[in-house]
């Protein structure tokens, strides 16, 4: 099957199939080797990137300006306090200008619905690398990460521990369901995650095998091929820190959840950035058994595999 991604947005991987995904994973694998060869290309030469963010990054960042800017092309960083974002000019009219001016857009801040309007009024790629929703390109290294160590991901147990409601957990029902991963949830009642996106991965899921789990019960980690958390309070979620912690300190990994998976060679997954001590133990994501550097760096091998598909 020929697959043909030019000139698409990533909002949400609810929009991409299956194919489509394997697709994005093997390109990722693909420049991912040429970066250890050391081989150089320039396959964005000419091209430009608006860089839009309302929420502070890391990885989501250097990934995308890295990944862009080795290949020849011009990022353009801007911030909230660089452009007018639904400000003195409608959001709308913005995503008009941009469209004028870049081959394509980065967004990475609150509301789902910001993203979409970029996509729908500026005419040309647009990726979300994150927003209060979604975090598709995150899920995508993690996937990449998790088949660097087992192989093919369908049939894999991967398991979350935290607030299943956030962006994270939401996009790796996605991903799971699409993919043939079976993917389970442990949380706390109060946080678990949206029964309206379950519903939407069920027919996905029944057509990969994929299988998913919802308990507050630890021992569901039993078997766990990785064991994946989050920081317990989110970006914008600062007021709610108390009560997240209340809610979440049972739910911490630590080295005696590690072993509970039953399995020496299970290992853990951090979107990060971490709080050691909280969601996680410090022994845990520095030790032999984590790979949240790994998963760091193919955010930029994810990501870079992301824009060649589209803009090539």
């Amino acid at each position: 099957m020929s697959i043909s991604l030019k000139n698409r947005s990533l909002l949400t991987l609810l929009d991409y199939s299956a194919g489509e995904i394997r697709y994005l994973l093997d390109y990722a694998v693909h420049v991912k080797a040429e970066k250890q060869k050391g081989e150089v290309y320039q396959r964005f030469i000419g091209k430009t990137l608006a860089m839009i963010f309302e929420k502070r990054s890391t990885r989501t960042r250097c990934a995308f300006e890295t990944a862009f800017g080795e290949e020849g092309g011009h990022p353009v960083f801007l911030s909230t306090q660089d452009i007018q974002l639904g400000a003195k000019e409608s959001l709308e009219d913005t995503a008009r200008v941009l469209g004028r001016m870049f081959s394509a857009v980065q967004f990475r801040g609150f509301k789902q619905s910001t993203v979409v309007t970029l996509a729908e009024y500026s005419g040309i790629p647009v990726y979300n690398g994150l927003t209060d929703e979604y975090h598709p390109t995150q899920v995508l290294a993690d996937i990449m990460t998790l088949e660097e160590n087992f192989g093919n991901a369908k049939g894999k147990k991967l398991c979350f521990v935290g607030d299943g409601r956030n962006n994270v957990a939401r996009s790796l029902f996605v991903i799971c369901a699409k993919l043939g991963v079976h993917f389970t949830v442990i949380c706390p009642p109060e946080l678990k995650p949206d029964p309206v996106l379950l519903e939407k991965c069920r027919p996905f899921a029944a057509l990969s095998g994929a299988e998913f789990l919802i308990s507050a019960d630890l021992a569901e980690v039993k078997g766990a091929d990785a064991v994946y958390t989050d920081v317990w309070a989110s970006m914008g979620e600062e007021a709610k820190k108390e009560e997240r912690v209340r809610l979440l300190k049972p739910y911490q990994v630590n080295q005696a959840l590690m072993d509970r998976t039953g399995r020496g060679d299970s290992i853990f997954l951090h979107c990060l950035p971490a709080v050691k001590g909280e969601e996680v133990t410090a022994d845990v994501i520095d030790g032999s058994r984590s790979r949240a550097w790994d998963e760091a760096e193919n955010r930029k091998h994810t990501i870079k595999a992301l824009m060649l598909a589209t803009l090539s």
